[in-house]
């Protein structure tokens, strides 16, 4: 039995095309959650013909006709997001990132050591990335194991993708916020490790939803023991992620730089590849970088995802690449505590990763369409201030992101980071159906959003080209949408949350 989709489709195809099917018709799997076919343009008169070609019928098939102003498209991919700060939306504007964590985060995290109000809060912050269509999120818990153990089992509970991570910080923490030593938060990451991996897989395809992911907060709270411990559980675990900041603002990397001397760092476990950054290593190395600290420890490959990634130095790029690293860009949060605009328009051209993350709380908003907006500003910003034109034989570097990529960052490119790309991320036949239904219709209720219902009405609609049509309804949801316009939200074929859930 299938659940057939007919209507537009939208799907990223690489950083600078997508594809735009107004009539698609797409089949996913109710035993597997999988994507069993799509065909690309399905004229209505032909619906039946081609449903009895791939064996189906509208008897035994559900088949759900999306409206003119709906379209499919892949669920988006937060990359970044502090789960226990999201009560914290809003707060604490006046302030730069270290002084932030000292004001605001660390009192209101340390609070998850009470499992019951961790577990209260955490049902009501997955609903919200849920609904605002996020079906794959990377999380951060606090340092509480039993906290995090909650977060990452309302997680599952909802049906959510997830890489769910409890924070390894033994010091540079408030005193009633740090863990007593390096043992006790690698013993309490075991333990969340195992509990996450016993979690039961959804029925059918069988793999699971819910992964952990190795999450030292950043640096300056980590001691070098803890990172050394930190990089021998990784190098002994290949399947397990990572997750970390990494040059966010540039106290936060003076610091570093001090707690982390190039003489006090070990060589790499694994020596880079040749080209893989001028002297990336003690030995080799001529240049400290943020990311040499990371390298330094094994925790650098690819399914590591670094947030931010605004002050890199020349080196750590070249060290990001050859790792396969990717970045986590958190344009909202970067605006807002003034830490800077990552150049992520250069990053792309020197074949690093990127994807987007909302970073809350410092980002004020669980809406990965807010940061396509922003990282849209942000790149627009990055423009204006190039002191000279864009270099020869680049695409992006210094230049606007155009809309073909910001969808990718907010999907495909997510996927990428996540390393999970051969599973989500675009819509195509083999692939788990992660996936929204959007509309920017009137009845949406998004008082942003023109309804193209209207453009009927008063005739505003000047051109009949389905396709541009399309285009223009993708348009009108990432630089205008907001959770209103996500009408379903489906994740490995369930249907999970959005406007239209009802549970």
């Amino acid at each position: 039995m299938s659940t057939i989709f007919y209507g537009g489709l939208i799907s990223p195809v690489s950083l600078t095309e997508y594809h735009a099917l107004p009539h698609a018709l797409l089949a996913v799997s109710r035993a597997t959650g999988d994507i069993e076919w799509i065909e690309n343009d399905v004229p209505a008169g032909e619906l039946q013909d081609v449903l009895a070609r791939h064996g189906a019928t509208t008897e035994d098939a559900d088949v759900v006709e999306l409206k003119l102003g709906e379209f499919l498209m892949p669920g988006l991919i937060d990359t970044h997001l502090h789960a226990p700060q999201v009560p914290n939306i809003g707060s604490g504007q006046q302030y730069e990132l270290l002084d932030w964590l000292e004001n605001v985060t660390f009192p209101l995290e340390s609070r998850f050591a009470d499992p019951d109000f961790a577990r209260r809060v955490y049902t009501s912050v997955i609903k919200r990335t849920i609904d605002y269509g996020s079906t794959t999120c990377c999380y951060y818990g606090t340092l509480h194991l039993e906290g995090t153990k909650a977060l990452a089992d309302v997680i599952h509970a909802y049906g959510q993708r997830a890489f769910v991570g409890k924070c390894n910080m033994d010091r540079n923490s408030p005193e009633y916020y740090v863990e007593p030593s390096a043992d006790a938060s690698i013993a309490a990451t075991r333990a969340l490790i195992e509990h996450i991996r016993a979690l039961p897989s959804p029925p059918g395809k069988g793999e699971p939803l819910v992964r952990p992911t190795l999450t030292p907060r950043f640096a300056i709270s980590c001691s070098h023991e803890l990172l050394g411990k930190l990089g021998e559980l990784a190098r002994d675990d290949p399947a397990l992620h990572i997750q970390t900041h990494i040059s966010e603002n540039a106290g936060e990397v003076a610091f570093t730089r001090e707690l982390f001397p190039l003489a006090s760092l070990p060589p790499p476990p694994v020596p880079l590849p040749v080209g893989g950054g001028e002297g990336a290593q003690k030995g080799g190395r001529k240049e400290w970088t943020y990311a040499g600290v990371y390298d330094a420890f094994g925790l650098l490959r690819e399914n590591t995802v670094l947030a931010h990634a605004i002050h890199l130095e020349e080196d750590a790029v070249e060290v990001i690449k050859a790792r396969g690293a990717g970045i986590s860009h958190c344009p909202t949060s970067n605006f807002n505590l003034r830490s800077g605009c990552a150049r992520v328009g250069m990053l792309l051209d020197r074949g690093v990763k990127v994807s987007l993350g909302t970073d809350v709380s410092g980002g004020y908003t669980p809406s990965v369409i807010a940061a396509v907006q922003h990282a849209s500003m942000a790149s627009k910003v990055v423009a204006m201030q190039a002191a000279a034109p864009p270099p020869p034989g680049t695409r992006f570097t210094d230049r606007q992101l155009p809309v073909a990529t910001l969808l990718y960052l907010a999907t495909l490119g997510g996927a990428e980071v996540c390393d999970l790309r051969a599973r989500v991320g675009s819509l195509a036949p083999g692939k788990a159906f992660d996936a929204l239904v959007v509309s920017v219709r009137s009845e949406a209720g998004n008082p942003a959003t023109w309804g193209v219902d209207m453009d009927l009405e008063l005739g505003v609609r000047g051109v009949d080209a389905a396709e541009f049509e399309l285009e223009q309804f993708l348009e009108r949801f990432l630089f205008c949408g907001d959770d209103r316009n996500v009408r379903r939200v489906y994740v490995q074929g369930r249907f999970i949350g959005g406007k239209e859930f009802r549970a």
